[in-house]
């Protein structure tokens, strides 16, 4: 699945990062707690998320996490996108709950990759 998919999947609008649409993800996890998502598996994830703060996009970058999704429509701020455009972390926002928008991306194939 690309990261395209995801948008589409989602009806997600794209905040950042128009020319890496085209990257393969992997693996998905939804969270608002970055300790949870640290101890996520990475590899070309996407991350869905209501968080937003810069911390947000220091985890990501730490756990190979290629697109984030703000959920329930919340909006990076300057910051935050001048931070994702530094580590080519691909930006977009739905107002879907998290819940429903994981379940979309699981029922389309995508699954998580936590070893437990």
């Amino acid at each position: 699945m690309t990261i395209h998919d995801v948008m589409d999947i989602l009806g997600a609008s794209l905040i950042w990062g128009e020319e890496y649409l085209d990257r393969e993800v992997h693996t998905a996890c939804g969270s608002d707690m970055m300790s949870d998502v640290l101890a996520f598996v990475k590899d070309q994830s996407v991350l869905l998320t209501g968080m937003c703060n810069p911390q947000v996009i220091r985890t990501a970058e730490m756990m190979d996490i290629i697109c984030i999704v703000f959920v329930r429509g919340k909006v990076p701020d300057e910051v935050m996108i001048e931070l994702a455009r530094d580590s080519h972390i691909v930006l977009l926002g739905t107002k879907r709950q998290m819940f429903s928008a994981c379940g979309r991306l699981y029922e389309k194939g995508l699954r998580g990759g936590a070893s437990h």
